[in-house]
């Protein structure tokens, strides 16, 4: 997909969101929305969900 269809996708949907939700749908979706785009993007520069599952372990101990 190109950039500008994603952005618009996300415009749109945040749009949806803020119009059928009120602005507290806004903010949640524009959090979760940026949430998974830095997981993507960190994804995509070599991590793994094997990094993050360590992550996790070494905090519990």
């Amino acid at each position: 997909m190109s950039t500008p269809f994603v952005g618009m996708s996300a415009g749109m949907a945040l749009a949806f969101a803020g119009y059928f939700g009120g602005f507290g749908a806004f903010l949640l979706v524009a959090a979760l929305g940026g949430l998974g785009w830095a997981v993507g993007r960190w994804i995509e520069g070599g991590g793994s969900a094997q990094d993050v599952r360590d992550m996790f372990e070494r905090s519990r101990r």
